[in-house]
């Protein structure tokens, strides 16, 4: 029996941070991040490779809300990119997870482990995925 993943997305202007389940759906470890300057076409042939890859049933995406949790453009950018990922993949399960402050858990993360500067921009998305698919595990466990 072939197991099921779930990926977790943390969806940006110019990067998306990557992140997949261990095959039993318990841990979540960044994959990477995808540089795609504004480029939609290059996120998804790269999520097209890792989904086949993976065979990834469910994708968590972060929506960057407020701290208020009202919406903002980001938001509304981000809905389209699901729109996109929802008439690609329709048997995919696309989550939307508030991902308020993940940013700021992954630099603390980062500064904590030491990261110097030039490779925190590199990182911090894929760190970001992670904590966006930690939030989604947990939720439905």
């Amino acid at each position: 029996m072939i197991n099921m993943r779930i990926l977790g997305l943390d969806y940006g202007d110019s990067r998306v941070g990557v992140a997949i389940t261990d095959a039993l759906g318990i841990t979540a470890q960044g994959l990477e991040t995808i540089h795609h300057k504004g480029n939609d076409k290059i996120v998804l042939a790269r999520l097209n490779e890792i989904i086949n890859n993976y065979g990834v049933e469910t994708i968590a995406i972060g929506m960057p809300f407020n701290m208020n949790g009202t919406s903002s453009e980001r938001v509304e950018i981000t809905k389209k990119f699901i729109h996109k990922l929802k008439c690609k993949y329709n048997k995919i399960k696309i989550q939307e997870i508030d991902e308020r402050l993940t940013t700021v858990a992954a630099h603390k993360t980062m500064n904590f482990l030491d990261i110097n500067k030039k490779k925190k921009k590199d990182i911090v998305d894929t760190i970001s995925a992670v904590y966006i698919l930690e939030m989604y595990i947990n939720k439905n466990i």
